[in-house]
């Protein structure tokens, strides 16, 4: 690769997500070549590891812009996790002030950077939004929504208790003719209180349950909402135990305006990347 090594970068956790953060506003990696970076970063145990790559890029519309890639190398068009970690990063690190904006492939973020680890992230508006769909799980057909929160995320409910099987139901409904070509993430839901709520989530591009899902907690949020079980402010509870907390307003259609992600977005350390990390 055509990269001038070492490169200086960030580890990032936000509520169990983490991510290999790199400031590229003075260009380091041609465009080419960062799916195949991130991919290789992005590698448990033979290199940094993560759940994703964000490249923080100059903006004139924004603050900053970034780029962000999956841990397969896909590119993803939002990542409410990941854009907390990349607001607090911008913060750390003068980029921009407390309250900021950033331009995703999902229109432009705007967040603010609270005292402590937290981050609240004003989404973009929810769309197409779907219900009734169903799916056949382990012998048994299953009801189903569907909502595009910056990624397509499908929704399932579950009774608190019950045994889920995460990693095989997750592949199956991602690559359901339903959400063909692009795919779905995937969220298990259980009630586990009043206005609470655990979420499970199959990733797109990771092609596992990671620890936590922020566009995927938004989205099972406003379907709890919709269906009577939780009203705003929602908490949610991650598979790695962390808690965000999901606030909106709904509106008939069915759909919802000022929606909010806010959760820890934790700086792990810095470090800097050898050629021998993509080996």
């Amino acid at each position: 690769m055509a990269i001038d090594f070492p490169v200086a970068f960030s580890k990032m956790s936000g509520a169990g997500n983490d991510f290999i953060i790199i400031d590229h506003r003075v260009p380091l990696i041609p465009q080419g070549e960062q799916p195949e970076l991130a991919r290789r970063l992005c590698r448990r145990m033979f290199s940094v590891g993560a759940d994703g790559l964000i490249l923080i890029e100059n903006s004139d519309a924004a603050d900053f812009r970034w780029r962000f890639y999956n841990a397969d190398g896909s590119v993803a068009e939002m990542c409410g996790n990941g854009a907390r970690c990349a607001a607090r990063f911008a913060f750390v690190k003068g980029i921009a002030g407390a309250s900021l904006s950033f331009e995703t492939q999902a229109g432009i973020i705007e967040a603010e950077v609270r005292e402590d680890d937290t981050v609240r992230l004003r989404m973009t508006s929810p769309h197409d939004f779907r219900a009734g769909l169903s799916v056949m799980l382990d012998g048994r057909e299953r009801s189903l929504s569907f909502v595009n929160t910056g990624v397509p995320h499908a929704v399932l409910f579950f009774d608190d208790g019950e045994e889920l099987q995460v990693r095989e139901w997750g592949k199956l409904v991602r690559f359901h003719p339903l959400f063909q070509p692009a795919g779905t993430n995937v969220n298990f839901v259980q009630v586990i209180g009043d206005n609470t709520i655990r979420v499970r989530t199959y990733e797109r591009g990771v092609e596992d349950e990671t620890m936590a899902c922020g566009t995927g907690a938004v989205a099972s949020a406003l379907f709890a909402a919709l269906n009577g079980l939780a009203a705003s402010p929602v908490a949610v509870v991650s598979s790695g135990g962390e808690r965000l907390t999901i606030l909106f307003d709904l509106r008939e259609g069915p759909g919802a305006d000022k929606v909010f992600l806010q959760g820890p977005a934790r700086m792990i350390y810095e470090g800097q990347v050898t050629a021998e990390a993509l080996l």
